[in-house]
């Protein structure tokens, strides 16, 4: 091997390595568990903080399997979003130690968690699916910023009120389009629980899931989805609905003995990258939409 291409290879791999070097991102001084959070919370840290978000876009929280990258992520930031609730459970050994090194902000601290009828040990995490809630979000993510830098605080108060505005103008378009469903039709069947906010929120009643409980990883028995048929015919309900991580095959036996349509594309626990649910609002007059669509 000749001395100029030993300086030649080595040349290409030092420009390989400085230009790869100046394309990965930077790291984050924000770092949150889920997409829908890193949202809300660049919503409110503007410019001023590199935010990110832990899971990746179309990852279900619930069965996430965390990777070696995940702690360096949480290593490099400096302030960590969670939504709390237990909805992090799949994060707690990377999690369990990071609030004692770094500002820890628990996104639903002071809601009122809705809890399992037969377990009250188990509580919903689904709060961002009430836009009211999120404001919650916004409120405690702007005090937990202002804490962590208080020279930022104005810059956090002046966009967590923006952002406030355009929750409530949300909130106000739901209630419209929710007015095009006739009252009866007004019924909710899910993969797993997580509409109860929403439907609580905005006059549904949620009659059923295929998945019981909170989490997309439980398996329902032969009785269970039995019941739900019957609940299903009782209520006459026109539609399940299941987020587009879900695996559809359960819901679509229940069809096929029900005569339901299976609405396979909400986004209920992520965003996606680019359209149709790149941002929060996006997500929540997204998944409206459909649900008006299949009920009215």
């Amino acid at each position: 091997m000749t001395k100029r291409f030993i300086f030649t290879w080595t040349l290409t791999i030092l420009l390989v390595g400085g230009l790869t070097s100046c394309f990965a991102s930077p790291a984050p001084d924000v770092l949150t568990s889920t997409t829908i959070l890193a949202d809300i919370a660049r919503n409110v840290a503007g410019d001023q903080l590199v935010t990110q978000s832990l899971l990746p876009f179309g990852t279900d929280p619930h069965s996430y399997q965390p990777v070696p990258q995940d702690t360096k992520k949480i290593n490099q930031s400096k302030v960590l979003i969670v939504n709390g609730a237990d909805y992090e459970r799949s994060l707690e050994p990377l999690l369990a130690n990071a609030g004692d090194k770094k500002e820890l902000i628990e996104a639903s601290t002071g809601l009122r968690f809705l809890t399992d009828s037969e377990n009250d040990q188990e509580v919903d995490p689904h709060l961002w699916l009430d836009p009211n809630n999120v404001i919650v979000y916004v409120e405690n993510i702007r005090e937990g910023l202002a804490q962590f830098n208080p020279d930022g605080a104005d810059t956090y108060q002046a966009n967590a009120r923006a952002y406030i505005s355009q929750l409530q103008e949300l909130d106000a378009w739901i209630n419209g389009q929710v007015a095009q469903i006739p009252p009866q039709r007004r019924v909710l069947v899910t993969n797993h629980d997580a509409l109860e906010y929403f439907a609580q929120q905005y006059g549904f009643k949620v009659v059923g899931a295929v998945v019981p409980g909170f989490s997309s990883e439980a398996s329902p028995s032969a009785q269970e989805m039995a019941d739900l048929i019957d609940r299903i015919k009782l209520f006459e309900a026109p539609a399940i609905f299941l987020d587009a991580a879900d695996n559809p095959s359960l819901a679509q036996q229940i069809a096929t003995e029900t005569g339901v349509k299976v609405v396979t594309d909400l986004h209920i626990e992520s965003l996606t990258e680019g359209a149709p649910a790149s941002t929060y609002i996006d997500m929540m007059r997204d998944n409206v939409t459909k649900i008006v669509e299949a009920l009215k």
